[in-house]
């Protein structure tokens, strides 16, 4: 049977990597700020040296996550760990056409290319920005909007006991800054693409940071893609921070499809404010040890936030999502359904938290989260979560895991389909259901794609 489970100022040296299991494998990053510190520190503002030296204290103090913590119960990172890493490098010259054709999408309005956790320029096309609209590197945008990007970079993704976002924050030097003003739509996508390259003798490590500025009223499609230009294993530790202003409306697309031996770990915060409508979409098509930390706080009345998820394992992958909603103000609305295909040995999490505090009256929150295992070995561990502290609100959570209907196979199959075609047609209806809400029609055909090549051959038999 498949296995389910229901469940600045003066500057000061780095502090010293701590000792034992929870401080495995730190002592390298440690030695390796030091050296990262002393290259940047005159480069940037004196509160992101100081918020960096922070975070490196703060991770040094924490240590990486261990099975002995909740969140991390179901998830090693020692594969992680336990690898010799490099700073990536510039890795351009492994980015030619072809890879730059098989990852971009068509019909943005933008792209920007980052390689390696570093803006591409010369890979970029941002022309066809409307009036007002940027899309920068924080390398840059440090200086040339300094005032914006203090005001929310590391704020919002504030989050004092997540080890991996201290790492991310204290090696930040480069990502992509998005500022769209108040009362400005986008009139097609913006795709903001990394891409890593890995290195021969070692994990080379990158820390994309991604901040997202909408203002009131402003409209626009974001698709957030990570992929790779190869099979050589690499970590990418992403961030994004996301702030929708009054009455913005922002639909987020995650797609990941890293190589078959990439480590990605990636964690958005958004902070959304009254009236607006926040919508993320995650995918995850790619990736040898996937985690997704998704935190929305709904911090005005009237908002509207949707989280949808599909994810895709097979041989030994791993894939954790864990989300949370946090309401926090009256006559919000919550809607979140993640599903996942799984095949081989793959092993999935889904941890989803909805959080109603005591002034949030009148929410109205709905979860669900359905799995497919496609072979006995697959298994996965689902704990829908409610923490309800009013009393006038309508709050649902589910889960239901199982594998193709028996029945449904045999009806297809009457009908004269093969049993490849008859479990590749019930496998897309399963899916079905979260691509139909993706509103871009190349992610959709992508998704599509994924499911056709992907899974018939491990999983049709």
């Amino acid at each position: 049977m498949s296995k389910v489970v229901a469940e600045s100022g003066r500057r000061e040296a780095a502090p010293q990597a701590r000792t034992g299991d929870r401080g495995r494998g730190v002592a390298q990053y440690v030695a390796e700020f030091e050296r990262f510190d002393r290259d940047v520190a005159s480069q940037q503002p004196a509160w992101l040296a100081e918020a960096r030296r922070t975070a490196i204290a703060r991770f040094t103090e924490l240590g990486f996550p261990t099975a002995r913590q909740e969140t991390w119960r179901f998830t090693s990172v020692a594969p992680i760990v336990d690898r010799t890493t490099v700073p990536a490098g510039d890795g351009l010259a492994s980015v030619g056409g072809d890879v730059l054709r098989r990852l971009t999408l068509d019909g943005a309005s933008a792209l920007a290319v980052f390689v390696n956790g570093r803006f591409a320029p010369q890979l970029s096309a941002l022309s066809t920005l409307p009036k007002d609209v940027v899309v920068s590197p924080l390398s840059a945008a440090l200086e040339s909007h300094a005032t914006l990007v203090e005001a929310h970079l590391t704020r919002v993704a504030n989050q004092p006991n997540q080890a991996f976002v201290a790492l991310n924050t204290a090696f930040l030097a480069d990502g992509a800054l998005v500022s769209i003003p108040a009362h400005t739509i986008l009139p097609a996508p913006l795709h903001l693409l990394f891409i890593s390259t890995g290195q021969s003798d070692a994990t080379a490590v990158s820390h994309p940071r991604v901040l997202i500025v909408a203002g009131e009223h402003s409209q626009a499609q974001i698709i957030e893609s990570y992929a790779g230009a190869g099979e050589r294993p690499y970590f990418t530790n992403a961030v994004t921070e996301v702030v929708a202003g009054a009455g913005a409306v922002i639909d987020h697309y995650k797609l990941q499809r890293e190589s078959s031996q990439a480590f990605h770990l990636g964690a958005m915060y958004v902070e959304a404010q009254r009236g607006s409508n926040f919508s993320s979409h995650s995918l995850t098509l790619g990736g040898s040890l996937v985690r997704n930390d998704v935190m929305a706080v709904l911090r005005g009345e009237g908002i509207d936030c949707t989280l949808n998820g599909l994810y895709l394992g097979g041989g030994t992958t791993l894939v954790d999502n864990h989300t949370t909603i946090d309401h926090a103000l009256p006559h919000g609305g919550s809607h979140e359904v993640y599903k996942g295909i799984l095949w081989g040995r793959a092993r999935a999490v889904f941890n989803g938290k909805i959080i109603v505090r005591p002034d949030a009256q009148k929410t109205d929150a709905k979860q669900t989260n359905k799995a497919l295992l496609l072979s006995d070995d697959a298994q996965i561990n689902t704990k829908p979560e409610l923490e309800i502290f009013a009393n006038d609100v309508k709050c649902t959570h589910g889960a239901a895991i199982g594998q193709l209907d028996e029945d449904a196979l045999f009806y297809l199959r009457a009908r004269g389909l093969g049993q490849a075609e008859a479990r590749a047609m019930l496998i897309r209806a399963f899916a079905g259901d979260i691509i139909n809400r993706m509103n871009v029609p190349a992610l959709r055909a992508l998704v599509e794609t994924a499911l056709l090549t992907q899974l018939p051959r491990e999983a049709a038999a």
